[in-house]
């Protein structure tokens, strides 16, 4: 309802532009918010580099988002986030033979068991907070170089139940639970996105929740909250409508670099997620810290 009453308010000449020329990569683009913020960028024409784990998945979501959009210029890596090494030297060889205008940092992961990576890290951490920093730090020197560099990372309004805690990054104190872990490396976005946004001014960074959006990610990492709420879910389109807008529109670099973008939403839309908030708490899928 919240997207519904924010969408009378649009200015769809926002999205009325030709990226013919213009390089994006989406991370986490084979599904979810990914594959459709991917899927609008290449319809104006712009370049995609597809960032994915899974190569069958990449392919066929690659294959999808050709046909639908008449656009040949979409590319597959296969990168495992959770990888610092693949992530760093992925970047480096981008970096060396390729342009990039736009980086949208959309890959997450909510593991609800603590999980190590082969490099000793763990796994939420590792992918949404480690694998973001290093793929956006090891870009940011190539993107100085380009006209009109964007970053944008899709955090979450779950952040709002976290405070930063400096002293546990990995989540090694106390009882882990995966969902106040992904709540604070979504957090952790947000605050590197200010620190960034403060320290490379030529580029303009953005973090945003995309509202509560029908992913594959929210089936299987929150089955019950996605039974309880399924007709009450935004689309995958929706859920991209800000990534899109921020990636693309001119009227996004006149808003302040580095700032949270909660939305589409309405007052309704508010109230409605403090609720569902609430509801959670009490049924023990989100466990406050406190």
């Amino acid at each position: 309802s919240g997207y519904e009453a924010a969408a009378k308010h649009f200015a769809p000449a926002d999205l009325d532009v030709n990226l013919i020329g213009r390089s994006f990569m989406v991370t986490g683009a084979n599904s979810g918010i990914g594959k459709a913020t991917a899927q609008e960028i290449a319809k104006r024409g712009g370049t995609v580099h597809m960032i994915c784990r899974n190569k069958g998945r990449a392919e066929t979501a690659k294959d999808e988002i050709v046909a639908q959009s008449k656009n040949e210029n979409v590319h597959v890596h296969i990168v495992d986030m959770s990888s610092a090494r693949q992530v760093w030297e992925f970047a480096q060889n981008f970096s060396q033979n390729n342009k990039l205008h736009v980086l949208i940092n959309n890959a997450g992961c909510m593991v609800n068991q603590r999980e190590l990576t082969e490099e000793g890290l763990e796994k939420n951490f590792a992918t949404n907070t480690l694998g973001t920093y290093i793929l956006t730090t090891a870009l940011i020197p190539a993107m100085k170089k380009v006209e009109d560099p964007r970053v944008i990372t899709v955090s979450s309004g779950g952040m709002l139940t976290q405070k930063l805690n400096v002293d546990d990054l990995q989540s090694e104190k106390g009882t882990f639970d995966g969902t106040m872990t992904y709540a604070q490396n979504k957090r952790q976005q947000v605050i590197l996105t200010e620190r960034w946004a403060s320290q490379h001014k030529e580029i303009h960074f953005s973090s945003m929740h995309p509202g509560w959006a029908d992913t594959p990610a929210v089936q299987s990492s929150m089955p019950s909250f996605h039974a309880k709420m399924q007709s009450k879910l935004r689309t995958e389109a929706m859920g991209a409508d800000t990534v899109v807008w921020l990636a693309v529109s001119a009227a996004a670099i006149k808003q302040p670099s580095g700032l949270f973008f909660q939305g589409p939403s309405s007052s309704p839309d508010i109230n409605h997620i403090e609720d569902l908030l609430a509801k959670l708490i009490k049924t023990d899928c989100l466990k406050s810290n406190s």
